[in-house]
Parts: structure tokens; sequence; C-alpha cells
């Protein structure tokens, strides 16, 4: 399959180095080498020395975005059936220096704290079949990179990148995703996600059904919109029979505290988080 996979996107990379390279690149990344950089990433493949590793990312001319679409395509031929799901999340990379893209001391769930980090969100594909990662975005800080311009520059970020919150940028992989056919009537994500009204809204314009995480605290409207409710409070006062409902009315927002309750305890606060849940059409829900 990797092979199959890689004949998709050797028409990418237009001299013979450059494709050899990436094939060895990605062999090491699948590898079990603890730490890929570079260095060990060449080493990985017999390399003497780091430099077409190096070639490869910082100067020879392919089209990341490209690859992304072709390896999006290739997962959708393979794991694609009725009932798939686009789960968005984010990721932590620990660093050392200062000089990566986007890096800065900020929370990473990579160490389970703050630490000197370039932090990604993710979007991946999920089926009955299998799952893969079908696309990425770099978080890049408001104040310490995209409000300095020699940083900017020395890190080689392109002009036209401008600050843009994950909930954003998850909703831009989405878009895009749905926007080239990836068959997924569902989202999901944690809270990060969930509290971003912008992200749900723009997923009900879509008409795709969500399941997003969202604090207890969270305010939500009944009554037809005319009430306001904290989002536990919905839920308590939902009949047992809610849960084993055989389908579910077009546009109705729920709040479910049986379907996936979880207490989380931290330090400074303990809280209950709920799910919240969109369904655009009758959908048959089974616990």
């Amino acid at each position: 399959m990797f092979e199959q996979a890689m004949d998709r996107i050797a028409g990418r990379f237009s001299r013979v180095e450059p494709r050899r390279t990436a094939r060895a690149y990605l062999l090491g990344l699948l590898s079990r080498t603890e730490r890929k950089n570079c260095w060990q990433l060449a080493e990985q493949a017999g390399l003497a020395q780091p430099g077409p590793m190096q070639r490869l990312l910082h100067y020879a001319r392919w089209d990341a975005d490209a690859v992304r679409d072709d390896i999006r395509a290739y997962a959708v031929e393979h794991l694609g059936t009725e009932g798939a799901v686009l789960i968005v999340d984010e990721t932590g990379f620990v660093k050392k220096g200062r000089a990566s893209a986007g890096v800065q001391r900020q929370y990473t769930g990579t160490a389970g704290r703050i630490e000197n980090s370039q932090v990604g969100v993710f979007l991946a594909y999920a089926t009955s079949r299998g799952r893969a990662l079908i696309d990425r975005r770099l978080y890049l800080p408001e104040q310490s990179w995209c409000s300095d311009p020699e940083r900017r520059r020395v890190a080689g970020i392109p002009d036209e990148v401008r600050f843009a919150t994950k909930p954003r940028l998850a909703g831009e992989m989405i878009a895009a995703a749905l926007d080239t056919g990836v068959p997924a009537p569902w989202v999901t994500g944690d809270e990060a996600y969930g509290q971003d009204p912008r992200l749900r809204a723009a997923l009900e314009a879509r008409g795709t059904g969500y399941v997003l995480a969202v604090a207890c605290s969270t305010r939500v409207r009944i009554n037809s919109g005319r009430t306001a409710v904290r989002a536990d409070t919905v839920a308590g006062r939902l009949p047992a029979a809610v849960l084993t409902a055989p389908a579910v009315t077009a546009g109705r927002l729920l709040h479910w505290s049986h379907w996936r309750t979880r207490h989380q305890a931290t330090a400074r606060r303990s809280h209950y988080r709920r799910r919240s849940c969109w369904i655009d059409h009758e959908t048959a829900l089974e616990y």
C-alpha cells in the first residue's frame, strides 16, 4: 500500500533525487526511529549526511498542498464508506530552540503541560474500514509570530499567512475536504472546537452533522431559541426515553449528558464536559 501511495504522489516531484528522498523521508517517519529530525532520518535511510533530507524540505520545488490532495483522494478511495466521520484535533511538537515556525511556550497535550513547542491542527478521516490523516495546518501564534515581520521572514513564512485561531484552521480544513467531495456526514472534536460558535454555525450552514464537546457552563437556547440555559441543566432535564429514541428530527440542537459525559479534574477546577450534537436530517441513533 505504501508503494501505491508513493506512485500517486511521485509526479509531484519533477526530479529523481527529491522523489527518491521523499520516499526515504516517509519511510523514516513511519519507522521506529525515536527522533524524526533530518540527521536521524538520513541515518535511517543509510545516508552519510542529512543534506538530501534538508534540500527536500528547504530547497526542492514541490507543492505540499498538491501532495496533500493526492493523499486525501487516496485515503477516500480506500476507506470511504457510509457513515464516515471527520475528526479535528491538535498536537504539539516539543522544540528546544526558537527558529522553528510557530514555536513558543504554550500548552501541548503531547507533554501534558506548557512547553516550548509547535502546535499543529490536524484533520483525520475515519470509517469502519480504517482511518487516516488527510490535512494539517500549523498554528501560528499572533503576538510572538504573526506580528513579527523579521521573525516571519527568517522562518520563510509567506506574507499572505495571517493569524487564525485553531477552530478557524479546523473549519478551513473541513470546508476544503467537503468541497472536494470527501463523503463525511459527521464532524467530531473536543472542547477547543465545540466552544467556537462560528465553527458550529458553519457546519450547520452546510448541513453537516457534528458531535463536539462543550463545557457544562455553555448556554444553549431552547423554546425555539427564546430561552438560554446551561448545557448541564438541559441535560439533567432530558427524559431517559431520549437515549433510546429511534430517530432525531431535522435541525434540533441536543445536549445529552448520558451519551458522553466525562469528569475532568485539574489543579484549578473540575467540571463536566457535554457533547453538543446537531443533526440536519432524520438519523437513527444507536447506543
